[in-house]
């Protein structure tokens, strides 16, 4: 009995295990993303080189896993596959990082538990979702809704005291990459001087960053119903994406020097983004979702914000705010609003639909018990019913 509820208990740790470890994945990602803008590396080129490192490990994957159930692919699943890899593919990346390079990873991450709420005001706008204003649910996705927006403005328009959590580390990697590129690069003074910081421009563009990626949320829902494949899907998408932002990236700089990848950070951010973060991870994250639904994957997506706080005061020499706190505070405080929400929502539901599966079940076994068929007669007994032959002459 003991072993086999240790047993059962592993197993269900082993979704929480693998959402720890996405999750640690994608901090991970923000966190070369600074290097390699402090390295001066393209950041549209990088998230070209993202994709495209994506495309190679999920197309065979994809063909070998769904080869024998993959149906035919059509226009409009192109069409629609084009438009999700832009939304959420090369726009919500460019602008992302363009939004990181100016303010910082902590922020660009604590802007990212936005999305919940963004996508749950475009689910309503698009009829996906309804707003069911007076029962609790809907009053907690709308309350959810607002305090993300407002730990938003605050991130934006307060910065605050110094928050120092432990003492210095006095290690700044990002330092150390920019001063490299400084004395190896004329251009350094030029690209150092269009990337002063400035928390409101940054905002927006993060916010744009959200905005996109909850579009390509609601547009992937229809395209998983129209092409149920999701490998396939997921594949064509980062295909997509790499075709867009190698193009939006050709028109801004063609120099060989940019694209041209060594042993340096800058190999290592793109082989981390595309083949762990963008392939490794999304077949984790695909288990998770399949073993415990998307509630729970999204549960964690806060756990993010703390990792990349930390790392980036540790390794990055980023200094943490009163302001940035306290926005991300109510952030993540929106983020579980919504979320308790849909899944009261949730709940409710599946309970309805188990309510009545079990009064039709109980009709079901009443009506056998109370109304059994008749048994077969026994020859004994058709022998006793039969009347004997000259009774019948008669």
């Amino acid at each position: 009995m003991g072993g086999g509820a240790g047993w059962g208990v592993m197993e269900g740790m082993k979704p929480v295990a693998g959402m720890v470890v996405v999750q640690f994945a994608f901090a991970g990602v923000n966190i070369f993303y600074k290097l390699a803008v402090c390295d001066g590396m393209d950041m549209r080129i990088l998230v070209a080189y993202r994709y495209l490192f994506a495309s190679a490990v999920l197309a065979p994957l994809a063909y070998f896993v769904e080869r024998k159930k993959r149906t035919k692919l059509t226009c409009r699943v192109i069409l629609l596959s084009f438009v999700c890899g832009l939304c959420g593919g090369s726009l919500a990346q460019n602008l992302y990082i363009s939004g990181m390079k100016l303010t910082s990873a902590t922020f660009a991450s604590a802007m990212t538990n936005l999305i919940p709420a963004i996508t749950f005001v475009l689910a309503v706008l698009f009829r996906y979702e309804g707003l069911a204003i007076r029962t609790v649910p809907g009053q907690a996705k709308l309350a959810g809704t607002l305090l993300g927006v407002g730990g938003a403005m605050l991130l934006t328009f307060y910065k605050g005291a110094q928050v120092t959590l432990w003492p210095p580390t006095h290690v700044n990697l990002a330092a150390q990459l920019a001063a490299r590129h400084h004395s190896s690069s004329s251009s350094q003074p030029r690209l150092a001087a269009s990337e002063e910081p400035n928390r409101a421009m940054g905002s927006l563009l993060c916010t744009g960053s959200c905005f996109f990626y909850a579009l390509w949320l609601i547009l992937q829902a229809r395209l998983c119903r129209e092409y149920p494949f999701h490998y396939s899907t997921t594949a064509l998408m980062c295909l997509m994406s790499a075709l867009q932002s190698a193009l939006f990236a050709l028109c801004f700089d063609r120099d060989p020097v940019q694209w041209r990848l060594a042993f340096d950070v800058r190999l290592l951010a793109a082989v981390y983004t595309g083949v762990l973060a963008s392939g490794v991870m999304l077949v984790v994250l695909a288990w998770c979702v399949k073993r415990q639904g998307p509630l729970f994957a999204s549960v964690f997506n806060p756990m993010m914000l703390v990792v990349v706080a930390v790392l980036s005061s540790l390794l990055l020499g980023e200094d943490l705010h009163l302001g940035s706190v306290l926005g991300a505070v109510l952030i993540v405080m929106g983020l579980y609003a919504v979320l308790w929400g849909k899944g009261r929502e949730a709940a409710s539901t599946d309970h309805g639909k188990v309510t009545a599966a079990g009064e039709v079940l109980h009709i079901d076994v009443i009506v056998h018990r109370h109304l059994p068929p008749p048994p077969p007669p026994s020859p004994q007994q058709q022998h006793q019913q039969s009347p004997p032959a000259a009774a019948v002459a008669r």
